[in-house]
């Protein structure tokens, strides 16, 4: 196999799927000054997009799988060049090919679990609905106020199926008529297509939009912001519109109706993590930042990178399934500040941080030093 991509392949997937690079880029580099990829290692995206441009990219090459697609180079970019997505566009081509580096290849096994199971894991799909044993959780049905969709993580992660449980407890507090699809569920597909795998994308999105339409549902909320990314932006690619809320603003709104009571303090130090795909990506800043307000004896503090200026956990454009070295892993940075920042408890509202902030405590013994909440456990303990 030959180590280039074909110039025309190359150039005509990036116009097709990710634009800019190809007319716009003039190489001033800002997108290397931003990408947190050199927080820890020396990473170029200004020589990707340059080898993008002429058809020169190395498909065998890891380097275009670094890419979290945090949005950071997207947003800082003078000329409106779409970094994230020609790194997806040149990840299609190496999928075409079958060629994964060895750090990338746990993602054949990802595709497979979603292929046979609807899920990353390979978990059976009948105990999908597993998490929700015990609780006055319904099925959905036509007509329901709102589909809850926890997602994969969710689902079968042990340490996240406790957000699940704190969504359900506050949905019941506040009175929401909801239901879940449980093994009617498929993964949204987000991770999958951000690693260039797009016909295993378009397969799970077109199940997913099937039992969403024949169980009538409109409103969907979701716990992770990479769900609420897909159905949001994503899925309306198939003539389909849902509404779509993720569980930090709907938060705010039961609170703000008054549906939602909060009953006891929070006497804690508390700093908020914006996730990239909430954040950056569907400019979702001030809700969870409002919510954890209203909350009294809570004491928050802003870390220096914060709304915008986020830094990324690491775990978005499909590395939540690639092999990445502790040293460098942007969510032990992350927890760094965390701590710096005076915090006791890092809160956060996606499930990829989560996931990659608990593993940073033990990397880093901060198991004493600071706690990883959703912010649904917070709320729970004081409503």
């Amino acid at each position: 196999m030959e180590t280039l991509a074909p110039i025309k392949e190359v150039i005509d997937e990036i116009k097709e799927n990710g634009g800019g690079a190809v007319r716009f880029c003039y190489q001033c580099g800002k997108c290397d000054t931003v990408c947190p990829w050199n927080r820890v290692r020396n990473f170029s995206m200004r020589k990707l997009i340059r080898e993008a441009t002429f058809g020169l990219s190395e498909i065998e090459h890891e380097e275009i799988w670094r890419c979290t697609t945090c949005g950071k180079c997207v947003q800082k970019c003078p000329r409106d060049v779409r970094q994230t997505d020609d790194m997806v566009a040149l990840r299609r081509i190496a999928t075409n090919y079958g060629v994964f580096p060895a750090a990338i290849k746990p993602v054949r096994t990802v595709s497979a679990g979603l292929s046979a199971e609807g899920n990353p894991f390979g978990e059976a799909r009948a105990k999908r609905a597993e998490w929700a044993s015990g609780l006055a959780v319904k099925t959905f049905t036509e007509g329901m106020e709102i589909l809850y969709f926890p997602g994969c993580y969710l689902s079968y992660d042990a340490r996240l199926k406790k957000v699940a449980v704190a969504t359900v407890n506050i949905l019941n507090k506040a009175g929401v008529d909801f239901g879940i699809l449980g093994t009617m569920e498929n993964c949204c597909g987000e991770s999958i297509r951000k690693t260039g795998n797009e016909e295993l994308f378009k397969q799970l999105a077109r199940e997913n939009i099937k039992t969403f339409i024949e169980n009538g549902v409109k409103k969907i909320l979701v716990s992770s912001p990479h769900c609420y990314h897909t159905f949001k932006n994503e899925y309306p690619e198939f003539m389909v519109h849902f509404e779509v809320i993720h569980i930090s603003q709907y938060l705010f709104q039961l609170i703000n109706e008054g549906r939602l009571q909060i009953r006891n303090a929070y006497e804690k130090k508390v700093t908020y993590h914006d996730p990239c795909y909430l954040g950056r990506h569907n400019g979702i800043y001030d809700e969870p930042r409002w919510v954890l307000g209203k909350i009294p004896g809570l004491e928050l503090n802003e870390m220096a990178e914060s709304r915008e200026e986020s830094l990324c956990c690491g775990m978005g454009g499909g590395r939540i399934w690639c092999e990445t070295p502790s040293r460098e892993r942007f969510a032990n940075l992350r927890l760094k500040e965390a701590v710096g920042a005076g915090a006791g408890v890092l809160v956060t509202a996606c499930p990829y941080c989560i996931t990659n902030f608990e593993d940073g405590r033990l990397v880093l013994n901060y198991e004493d030093a600071i706690q990883v909440r959703d912010i649904t456990e917070i709320l729970q303990e004081v409503t």
